[in-house]
């Protein structure tokens, strides 16, 4: 690879690098070239960029990365390296874990993940477990409805117990002038009595 080649592709891996959130480092060593396709093709359609790099380049389009010391993750940098960018945390972890149930192959070497760096293959369980950003809104929404629900559920027996409240009040309204009745007759009597006299 020419000099000029080197800048080139350490500037693509530092366009890959610039923004990311979720980085991970593999080894896809072992993988022919159909089932590395096949990785590739499930990684494209989970929105996950992968591309193979040498360790050298990698590292160096790492350091100059502003706001982001990788420098941590170097030390996994041996044998074949293929660069993961997600935009979901758990994202590569579930495909590399999907893929391994049927092939040794890809293993995690390590990963860079909501601003925490994970060292070797025996993370790959726990960045499975992330939540991702979805998750995470989804069941935020989920609590702050549950209260809200119940709010509204509390207003509407409220409203329909003031409703029930004023339905038992208004036959009571009734009743009294029908009490009030027979004592107006009552009267009346009291006063024929002393008619009658």
């Amino acid at each position: 690879m020419t000099k000029d080649q080197k800048v080139v592709a350490i500037q693509e891996i530092k366009d890959l690098l610039q923004d990311a959130k979720v980085v991970y480092v593999a080894d896809l060593d072992g993988l022919n070239a159909a089932k590395s396709s096949e990785f590739r093709r499930q990684a494209f359609k989970q929105n996950i960029k992968v591309k193979v790099v040498k360790n050298t380049l990698l590292q160096k389009a790492m350091e100059q990365i502003e706001g982001v010391d990788y420098s941590e993750m170097f030390q996994t940098f041996k044998g074949n390296s293929a660069l993961m960018i997600s935009e979901t945390a758990n994202g590569p972890a579930k495909l590399i874990q999907g893929f391994r149930k049927k092939e040794e192959k890809p293993a995690l070497k390590s990963a860079f993940v909501q601003e925490t760096f994970y060292l070797g293959d025996e993370n790959l369980s726990a960045l499975a477990n992330i939540k991702s950003r979805e998750e995470m809104i989804g069941e935020i929404i989920g609590l702050l409805q549950s209260p809200i629900q119940r709010v509204v559920s509390a207003l509407q027996n409220k409203s329909e117990t003031v409703e029930a409240k004023a339905e038992e009040a208004a036959p009571a309204v009734e009743e009294t002038p029908a009490e009030a009745a027979p004592e107006a007759p009552a009267a009346e009597s009291t006063e024929e009595t002393p008619s009658a006299e």
